[in-house]
């Protein structure tokens, strides 16, 4: 005669709950450092960016006899068109230089790609052609104030 035993196998609640705290805890420890790289990875954009316009300032600076473009005015129009030598957008045959960015730059931080004198709603660069601060350009953060003041978001054109 055969006998069948009535045990059956499984998890106990007890080792269930050991491992969702086990998960719990991972959790808790690796989200956070995905935040971060988010974030580092936003300000490596910003960099990289304010790099490559400095660069083009630079160029479009020595190109047109050292007038610097009026981004503030003109936003991104005389870096994305071809200009003559006054700095002025020109698509006939005297607009030999540019165009220096392939498209609008937009701020990773906050998403905007508006240019201005000064920090304000709604602004990603700030900008200046006049004065002792003459070619600085800088980037704003999602509370528009200005990231800068240190070598790697604050870059001069001098």
């Amino acid at each position: 005669m055969k006998t069948y035993s009535n045990r059956k196998s499984g998890f106990t609640l007890v080792e269930i709950l050991i491992v969702v705290i086990i998960l719990g805890i991972l959790a808790a420890i690796v989200i956070p450092q995905f935040t971060n790289a988010s974030t580092s990875a936003r300000v490596a954009s910003l960099q990289g960016q304010l790099q490559t316009l400095r660069s083009q300032i630079q160029l479009f600076k020595l190109q047109h006899n050292d007038i610097l473009p009026d981004l503030v005015t003109n936003q991104w129009a005389q870096m994305a068109a071809k200009t003559n030598i006054t700095g002025a957008v020109d698509t006939t045959a005297a607009g030999v230089y540019g165009p220096y960015l392939e498209s609008t730059p937009i701020n990773p931080l906050n998403s905007f790609s508006t240019v201005a004198g000064a920090v304000g709603a709604s602004v990603g660069w700030v900008y200046s052609i006049t004065g002792g601060q003459a070619g600085i350009i800088t980037a704003t953060n999602q509370t528009a104030t200005t990231v800068g003041g240190f070598n790697e978001t604050t870059l001069v054109v001098q």
